[in-house]
C-alpha cells in the first residue's frame, strides 16, 4: 500500500518515536508548557473531526466506537463536534464506563450532557456513513480478545470505511504487528508524533491514508527525546541525484560486477545488471554460468557478460569492478562457495543478497564496506532465529544484524528497515505496494544499491536512497497498471524516469 496523503498534509514528518516517547512528550506538554490535557484532547478530536470532513465530506451518520482510555476521549470529542455539525452520531462504548478517568471522563461527560448518544457495544448499526475507531491507542501490549476481538472484526466486516484515531486498534505502534486482530481503516490520524508501526510489519495493511498532527505541541519539546527511527521516501532521497555534468565518460559512473547464476539461475543475477544500468551504472559486468551467456545478450547486449566455470578467471573481473553484487540465482555448491570467497577477498564495496547470504551466515564476518539486503527468512538464517521473531522486531532485527555485520542492512518486506554503521537511527522506507512481492524484486533492488555505490554513493546512503528508488519505481510501475502481476522487469523500466526527474 503506497502512503498517499491528503493535500493538506502532504509532507509526514521524517522522525519517528515509540509510543512510550510520544507519551513522554504529551506530559511535558502538560507539565512544562501548560498545555492542559483536556485542550489536548480536544484539539486531538477537532484534528479528527476537520480530516472527517474533508475525507468524507457527504458522511451523514457516524458511529463512535470508544473504550476506556485517553483514545476514547479524543472519541467524545469526535462525536460531539459531528453532532453539533449536524451529523447522525452513535457512540458504542466497550469496557466498563466507570474505568474512563480524567480528560476522557470528562469528555465523556460533555457528550451526555448534550444530550448525544451512548450505549454498550452489541454491533455496529447497518446505516451508518463512517466508523470512528476510538477503542484501544498505543498503549495495547496484547493480543485483544473478548468482545473486543468482535467489535475490531465487526468494524472490518461492515462496508462504512473507518478512521482511526492515532493507532488503528490491535495495532502494536511500535512493531507494526498485529496483536491478535487489528482494525483495517481507510485512514489514520496520528497525533503529536509519527510510531515507527504506522510504516513496517502489518502497519501498512491496517493504517490507509496516514495523516499527522502535532496538536500544537512546542518544537523544543521533540528535543527531550532522540528520535527511535526515520521516515523515508524517495521524494527526499531523489535530491541526492544531481544533474551530470556535461565532460564526462562511463568512466565517470563506476564498474558493477555482478555475480551470480547457477544453473537454471540466470534470470536473477541479469536482473541485477539491468537494474544497476538503469539507475546509471557507467559500466556493468556479469559472472556466471556459461550456459547464461547467450541469453543475457541477447536479451541485453549492454551487458559484459563473463562465462565462469573456473572461479580463478574471475580474478581479472574483480580488479576492473568497483563495486561488487553477489547473491542473485548464486546457489551453495562448491562453484557458489569458490565465487563467494574471491568477492570477500576482492577489497571492494559489496553488495550482499540472497545465497551469498547464507553463506555469509555459515562463517560470520563483520565488514564497514557493504550492504547486506535480506528478506527477513535470510536475516533469520543470518541471526540464527525464526523469521516469526524477525517481523516481530523489524527495527530491532534490523539494528541486530548491522551491529553483527557492520555496514548497511537493508531488512526486505513492507516498510523496508535500514540499519546502517554509526549513531544514525534506522529508516523505515514508506514507499512501495504489494505489488512488489514476486519473484526478481530483490534481484532488482540488488542491481539499484550496486549502480548507486558505483557511481558515488557512500554505504548508508546508497542502501537508503536505493530501497526508495526501488519502492518508488515499484509504484509508478503499479499506477500503469496495477498491483496483481506487476513484475520486476516493469519495476526495472521505470528506474530511468525517476533518476532522470524533469
Amino acid at each position: 500500500m503506497k502512503f498517499r496523503t491528503l493535500p493538506a498534509t502532504d509532507d509526514l514528518p521524517r522522525a519517528l518515536y515509540t509510543s512510550e516517547q510520544v507519551r513522554g512528550f504529551d506530559r511535558l506538554a502538560i507539565e512544562k508548557f501548560e498545555i492542559p490535557g483536556l485542550e489536548l484532547m480536544e484539539r486531538a478530536g477537532r484534528a479528527a473531526f476537520d480530516l472527517l470532513r474533508r475525507r468524507w465530506p457527504q458522511a451523514c451518520s457516524v458511529a463512535v466506537l470508544a473504550g476506556t482510555g485517553n483514545n476514547a476521549g479524543d472519541g467524545f470529542v469526535v462525536a460531539r463536534l459531528a453532532r453539533e455539525a449536524g451529523l447522525d452520531v452513535t457512540v458504542l462504548q466497550l469496557g466498563d464506563r466507570e474505568r474512563l478517568r480524567g480528560d476522557a471522563a470528562v469528555n465523556a461527560a460533555r457528550w451526555q450532557e448534550a444530550g448525544g448518544d451512548w450505549r454498550p457495544f452489541t454491533g455496529i448499526p447497518q446505516a451508518v456513513d463512517l466508523i470512528i475507531d476510538a477503542l484501544l491507542g498505543t498503549g495495547l501490549d496484547r493480543a485483544v480478545t473478548g468482545y473486543w476481538a468482535e467489535a475490531i472484526a465487526a468494524i472490518n466486516a461492515h462496508p462504512a470505511p473507518c478512521l482511526a484515531v492515532d493507532i488503528p486498534s490491535g495495532l502494536d505502534a511500535d512493531s507494526g504487528v498485529v496483536l491478535g486482530d487489528a482494525v483495517r481503516a481507510a485512514a489514520t490520524i496520528s497525533f503529536i508524533g509519527l510510531k515507527p508501526g504506522l510504516f513496517t510489519a502489518d502497519g501498512p495493511d491496517n493504517v490507509g491514508e496516514v495523516v499527522f498532527d502535532s496538536l500544537g505541541v512546542p518544537a523544543t519539546v521533540y528535543a527531550s527525546s532522540l528520535l527511535s527511527a526515520r521516515r523515508i521516501d524517495w521524494r527526499k532521497q531523489g535530491a541526492l541525484l544531481g544533474p551530470r555534468r556535461r565532460n564526462v565518460h562511463k568512466g565517470h559512473f563506476g564498474h558493477v560486477l555482478v555475480i551470480g547464476g547457477n544453473h537454471g539461475m540466470g534470470g536473477a543475477p541479469r536482473l541485477a545488471a539491468e537494474a544497476a544500468l538503469r539507475v546509471g551504472a557507467g559500466l556493468v559486468s556479469l559472472a556466471t554460468r556459461p550456459e547464461h551467456l547467450a541469453p543475457v545478450l541477447a536479451m541485453r547486449p549492454e551487458v559484459m557478460v563473463h562465462a565462469i566455470d573456473d572461479p580463478a578467471a574471475l580474478l581479472p573481473l574483480l580488479r576492473a569492478a568497483t563495486v561488487i553484487a553477489i547473491g542473485p540465482g548464486l546457489g551453495r555448491d562448491a562453484w557458489a562457495r569458490a565465487l563467494w570467497d574471491a568477492a570477500c577477498g576482492a577489497a571492494r564495496p559489496l553488495v550482499v543478497d540472497a545465497d551469498a547470504l547464507h553463506l555469509l551466515a555459515e562463517a560470520p564476518v563483520r565488514r564497514d564496506d557493504w550492504v547486506l539486503t535480506p528478506h527477513p527468512g535470510e536475516a533469520a538464517a543470518l541471526l540464527a532465529v525464526c523469521s516469526a521473531e524477525i517481523q516481530g522486531q523489524r527495527l530491532q532485527s534490523a539494528r541486530d544484524l548491522q551491529h553483527r555485520f557492520g555496514g548497511s542492512v537493508v531488512l526486505k518486506g513492507a516498510g523496508s528497515v535500514v540499519a546502517s554503521t554509526g549513531s544514525t537511527p534506522p529508516a523505515i522506507c514508506s514507499d512501495g505496494n504489494p505489488g512488489m512481492a514476486s519473484g526478481g524484486m530483490g534481484d532488482a533492488l540488488t542491481g539499484v544499491i550496486a549502480g548507486l555505490l558505483a557511481q558515488g554513493f557512500g554505504v548508508r546512503d546508497a542502501a537508503e536512497a536505493g530501497v526508495c528508488l526501488h519502492a518508488a519505481a515499484g509504484d509508478v510501475a503499479a499506477d500503469m497498471g496495477g498491483e496483481r502481476g506487476l513484475l520486476a522487469g516493469d519495476l526495472i523500466n521505470c528506474l530511468r524516469g525517476l533518476v532522470n526527474p524533469r
